[in-house]
C-alpha cells in the first residue's frame, strides 16, 4: 500500500509539472488582457471628455489601478516578471504610479529552501558542505528571479565570501514566460506602440540563457574587473573577485563585498547626520553618478563588453562613496561596427549634430519611418530620449512612449537587439541623474571617449566638414 501510495503522489507530481507552464501561460494571458482592456477604454472614456484637468485625473486613476494588477501579475508569478518589473519600473518606461510599485519588487522573489541550497552546492563541487564553509546564513542577503546570495565564510582562507545559488528548475518556467512576452510584444508593435518590441523580448531571451550558466558569468566578471584596472589608474566601480575553484554551471563563490544598496543612499546620509539635500551630499552624488558613467562609457565604447543587468539592486555605495557593480550574469558585446557606430552617435548628440545623428542611426541599423516634416530635429530628440540622460529644464521624467515623445512622429521599425542592453543602461543612469536632484548628460561624460575611440580607428578625419554642417544646422533651427 505505501508503494502504491508513493507511486500515485509520484504520477500527480509529473501531471503537475506538466500542466504548470499552461496554468502559468493562462494566468498570463487572463492578467495581461485585463490591464491591456482597462487602458484602452480608459482611453476611449478620455476622448469624450474636453476637459484637460479632468483627463489627467481619468489617466491617473487608471494609472494607480494598472500599476496595482502589474504589481499583483509580476509578485504572483514572480519569475521573469520579476525581471520585467526592473525595467519596467522606471519612469522612463511606464507612469510613476507603476514606478512607485514595482520599484519594491527587487530582490522580493521567493526565496529556495535552505535545505535545497546545501544539496545543490554539495552536488555541484562534489564536497561535504561542512568541509566548505565555516560559516553560511541561512538567510539570503537578496532573492531574485535566478538565483539567491548567502554570505558566508570559507573554512580553509577564512575569508568573507557570497555565495550565489541557482534556483531549481527555474528556467523551464523562464522560457514559457518569455514566449507569453514575445507574443504580447508583437501585438503592442502592431496596434498600438511604433516600436520595435519584439526585438527587445529576442535580447532578453539570449540574456536569460546566459544567466543560468554561472561559469559564463565568473568569466565575464573576471574579464571587466581586468579590463577595468588596466584602463585607470584606480577602477571608478568595484568588481567582486571570483574565488578559483568555487564555480560551476549553479554555485557562483565571490568576493563579499559590504555596502549600502544605492537606493538606501538618502536614508544612510541622513543616518550619518548628514543632510541628503546639501552640498556635501550633492558633492558625494555627482562623484557616484560620474564613476558609474564613467565604467559604463570605458566598457561601452572602447571595449565592448560591458555589464548588461543595469538596475539600482546591483549597485553598492561603499566607504568613500566607492562604487560596486555586481550581479554579471547578464552581460553584452557589442560587435565592432556597431559600437564605432555608437560612438559617433555619442559625439553627435554631444554637439547637437542633427546630420551626424542622423548617419549614426542608419550606420546603427535603426530603421525608421516619419510622419512629420521636421524629420532630422525629431529624429534627434528620439535620440536624445532613447541615449542620453540630459532632460529639458523642469522635467524630471522624459519617456520615449510619452504622449509628447517623438515616436509619435519618428516610428521605428527595426532596433538592432545589441542595443537593448545599451538603452538600460542609459534608463538606469537617467533614474539615478532625477533621483539624485542632479543635471546630468551622459552623452557629454562619455564624448572624449566616443573621440577617442574613433580616432584610434581613424574615423574622426571629417570633424571640420561634420563643424561646419552644425553651425549651418544652428542657425537654421535656432
Amino acid at each position: 500500500m505505501p508503494l502504491a501510495l508513493a507511486q500515485l503522489q509520484d504520477l500527480r507530481d509529473r501531471i503537475s509539472d506538466h500542466l504548470r507552464p499552461w496554468s502559468r501561460s493562462a494566468q498570463f494571458w487572463v492578467r495581461a488582457a485585463d490591464i491591456y482592456t482597462s487602458y484602452k477604454v480608459c482611453q476611449l472614456r478620455a476622448g469624450f471628455v474636453k476637459d484637460e484637468d479632468e483627463r489627467e485625473a481619468m489617466w491617473e486613476q487608471q494609472h494607480e489601478l494598472g500599476a496595482q494588477k502589474m504589481y499583483s501579475l509580476c509578485s504572483e508569478l514572480g519569475g521573469l516578471f520579476l525581471k520585467a518589473a526592473q525595467i519596467l519600473g522606471k519612469p522612463d518606461l511606464a507612469p510613476m504610479a507603476w514606478v512607485k510599485r514595482l520599484v519594491t519588487l527587487c530582490d522580493q522573489a521567493p526565496a529556495t529552501p535552505f535545505v535545497v541550497v546545501r544539496d545543490v552546492v554539495e552536488k555541484q563541487f562534489g564536497k561535504n558542505f561542512d568541509d566548505i564553509f565555516e560559516f553560511f546564513d541561512v538567510e539570503p542577503v537578496g532573492s531574485a528571479s535566478i538565483a539567491q546570495v548567502h554570505r558566508a565564510r570559507l573554512k580553509l582562507s577564512k575569508a568573507d565570501v557570497a555565495v550565489k545559488v541557482q534556483h531549481p528548475g527555474a528556467e523551464h518556467l523562464m522560457m514559457v514566460d518569455i514566449r507569453n512576452m514575445q507574443a504580447m510584444a508583437l501585438f503592442l508593435q502592431k496596434y498600438d506602440i511604433n516600436f520595435d518590441l519584439f526585438s527587445a523580448t529576442k535580447e532578453m531571451e539570449k540574456q536569460i540563457c546566459y544567466e543560468f550558466d554561472f561559469v559564463r558569468e565568473a568569466r565575464a566578471m573576471e574579464r571587466i574587473r581586468e579590463f577595468l584596472r588596466v584602463t585607470n589608474k584606480k577602477p571608478p566601480v568595484m568588481v567582486p573577485r571570483v574565488i578559483p575553484g568555487m564555480v560551476s554551471r549553479e554555485v557562483l563563490v565571490m568576493e563579499f563585498i559590504k555596502g549600502t544598496p544605492i537606493m538606501n543612499l538618502g536614508n544612510e546620509m541622513a543616518k550619518r547626520g548628514i543632510d541628503p539635500g546639501g552640498k556635501i551630499a550633492a558633492m558625494a552624488k555627482q562623484k557616484i553618478l560620474s564613476d558609474l558613467t564613467l565604467a559604463y562609457g570605458q566598457m561601452i565604447l572602447k571595449d565592448g563588453f560591458f555589464h548588461a543587468d543595469p538596475h539600482p539592486g546591483n549597485i553598492l555605495i561603499c566607504k568613500d562613496t566607492e562604487v560596486a557593480l555586481l550581479d554579471y550574469g547578464q552581460v553584452k558585446e557589442m560587435p565592432e561596427d556597431l559600437r564605432l557606430a555608437y560612438a559617433n552617435l555619442v559625439v553627435a548628440m554631444a554637439d547637437d549634430d542633427f546630420l551626424r545623428a542622423e548617419e549614426s542611426f542608419r550606420e546603427l541599423g535603426i530603421r525608421t519611418w516619419a510622419i512629420t516634416d521636421n524629420k532630422l530635429e525629431e529624429l534627434f530628440q528620439l535620440s536624445l530620449r532613447m541615449f542620453d540622460t540630459r532632460l529639458p529644464p523642469g522635467v524630471t521624467v522624459m519617456s520615449p512612449f510619452a504622449d509628447d515623445s517623438s515616436l509619435n512622429k519618428i516610428g521605428v521599425e527595426s532596433f538592432p537587439e545589441e542595443l537593448f542592453s545599451v538603452l538600460r543602461t542609459i534608463q538606469l543612469l537617467r533614474g539615478l541623474t532625477v533621483g539624485m536632484g542632479l543635471t546630468f548628460s551622459c552623452a557629454q561624460h562619455w564624448r572624449p571617449i566616443a573621440e577617442e575611440v574613433l580616432l584610434k580607428a581613424g574615423r574622426q578625419n571629417a570633424s571640420k566638414s561634420r563643424n561646419q554642417k552644425r553651425s549651418f544646422l544652428r542657425r537654421l533651427f535656432w
